[in-house]
């Protein structure tokens, strides 16, 4: 592996964010805890920072609990007004900036924010967004600017408040955040989590002396996620609680990340599978690119066998990967380095429960299924959401019994290992058998010409479904349809092969990374 394991003092925990922030502050003031551009954040200067938001809020007639939102892209002042809601009690809700205009209002309208931080170049969007809504529309928006610009700038804003922390900073379970899910399908949701949540499989971790994931105070954190989406603030608070350096990519550019890995002195980092796969494709990209790396973490989409052993075999550290959602604040299963062998089959789980974390497989009945029987995958975690902001029936049936239903298909087998399917609204019913999207695009992926694959669902007279392979040919490759079907007929049983091939030239993904199926099935 790239970094050996020393003996490190422990960090002390914390239960809130605020009180983290203050041990920072006074014990490591100089150094740098956000890193973005070239421009460097020390843990006492984000800390007072923070402190002067958090009472410029709170001036702007914010009660604990109001909702301020933040639509821009990731730079230092994200994770200043982070640290500043949780200091006053605020709730901090991303909004995608790519969203549509009809797609920000509802965020706007459905979350109630009361504050909006945006970017200038913003401004003809958000205008006549903010002028169709009714009243409780943000009535304070302010523009990140270099703290010279007028009234509306940000920094401007907040100059001159105190740099101690406010006497309402909220305890470790008030809410923090509002995510607003993916939208793969139907209308986002607003998805309430509280400070604990951040660090409830930290603290399991710590507890049980466990370092499947671990971060240290010496790290340099790759922050490449955004945080609109629930592995930034997630993957940041982790690193931000072990007083560690967050080096912010401000968005996936392959080239610059590549970069930042080689030069930029990164030993950890978060990432999806696509992006691995896009790195690990950059001309001249090799193992001394990624010598400095220590560990990576992926998760958010399921990684074809032949991607993730040629991780292993050229970035040489070690790998962990997560299983969560939004609403169990992005991780509550993993698959340890120790399992990231190849060969080894547990590489087709996501890995198992963290302790303290419990996975079951249920029928359509609720009832617990035996080992290795696919069903709907459910979770008991301490780091589970809130609710659905404004949304009690929707909350209760995610929340049945005390187990958040997950909506993914999947088994548990007898070590407790868990094997996803798919979402089970992804399931293709092909005369009467299931045929789950992912197993397919695994098998796709095994083809040397194929770069990467989505299945999707089509309707069919007669079976009533039929599978339908959307399909990105590696550059200086050709393929065929028939060829496809002929290599699929050694890994496939007869009905889970696509009857139709598709071939493009990118697939559709949201920012997470994730591949938008329903654009795919809209599209035929």
């Amino acid at each position: 592996m790239n970094a050996p394991t020393a003996e490190r003092t422990p960090v002390p925990r914390f239960p809130t964010v605020t009180a983290t922030a203050a041990h920072h502050a006074e014990t490591r003031p100089d150094r740098v805890a956000v890193e973005c551009a070239g421009r460097e954040v020390t843990f006492l200067e984000l800390y007072h920072r923070s402190n002067r938001t958090a009472h410029a809020l709170l001036a702007e007639g914010l009660l604990p609990g109001s909702r301020v939102a933040y639509l821009a892209g990731d730079t230092e002042h994200y994770y200043d007004l982070l640290l500043a809601c949780a200091a006053a009690g605020t709730v901090l809700v991303p909004v995608d900036p790519r969203l549509t205009p009809g797609e920000i209002e509802h965020v706007l309208r459905d979350s109630g924010a009361e504050l909006l931080v945006t970017e200038e170049d913003k401004l003809p969007v958000i205008g006549p967004v903010i002028e169709g809504l009714a009243s409780g529309a943000p009535r304070t928006v302010l523009v990140l600017d270099d703290g010279v610009a007028g009234p509306g700038g940000f920094l401007r804003w907040k100059a001159g408040r105190p740099e101690t922390a406010p006497a309402t900073s909220a305890g470790a379970r008030r809410p923090l955040t509002q995510m607003y899910t993916s939208g793969t399908t139907g209308r986002p949701k607003g998805v309430v989590l509280g400070q604990h949540t951040f660090w409830a499989i930290n603290d399991l971790l710590a507890r049980h002396k466990l370092d499947w994931i671990d971060w240290r105070e010496d790290d340099r954190l790759l922050q490449v996620l955004p945080g609109h989406h629930i592995g930034g603030p997630w993957w940041f608070m982790q690193g931000f609680r072990a007083g560690a350096t967050h080096v912010v990519a401000q968005g996936f550019d392959a080239g610059r990340t590549l970069a930042l890995l080689a030069n930029g002195g990164i030993t950890t980092t978060l990432m999806v599978p696509s992006m691995l796969r896009i790195l690990l494709s950059e001309p001249g990209a090799g193992p001394a690119d990624f010598a400095g790396l220590r560990k990576v973490v992926y998760g958010g989409a399921p990684i074809p066998e032949p991607l993730l052993e040629q991780c292993l075999s050229v970035m040489g550290c070690e790998f962990a990967q997560i299983y969560g959602l939004t609403e169990t604040c992005a991780s509550a299963v993993c698959l340890p380095p120790a399992d990231h062998v190849p060969g080894n089959p547990r590489l087709k789980a996501v890995g198992r429960p963290y302790p303290g974390v419990a996975v079951q497989a249920v029928d359509r009945s609720g009832d617990p299924l035996p080992p290795g029987r696919v069903g709907e995958i459910r979770i008991d975690t301490p780091a589970v959401m809130t609710g659905y902001w404004q949304r009690p029936e929707e909350t209760e049936l995610a929340l049945a019994d005390g187990w958040l239903n997950t909506g993914d298909a999947g088994h548990v087998d007898e070590d407790g290992y868990v094997y996803l399917h798919d979402r089970i609204k992804d399931v293709i019913l092909v005369a009467g058998e299931n045929v789950y999207p992912a197993e397919v695009e695994n098998a796709l992926s095994k083809h040397p010409a194929v770069a990467e694959a989505a299945v999707v669902a089509t309707p069919d007279e007669v079976r009533g479904e039929a599978v339908r392979a959307c399909v990105v040919v590696r550059a200086g490759e050709r393929l065929t349809a028939r060829e496809l079907m002929l290599f699929l007929r050694e890994l496939l049983a007869p009905y889970k092969i696509p009857t139709a091939y598709t071939f493009v030239d990118s697939l559709p993904r949201n920012a997470a990374g994730k591949i938008l199926r329903r654009e795919l099935r809209d599209r035929f």
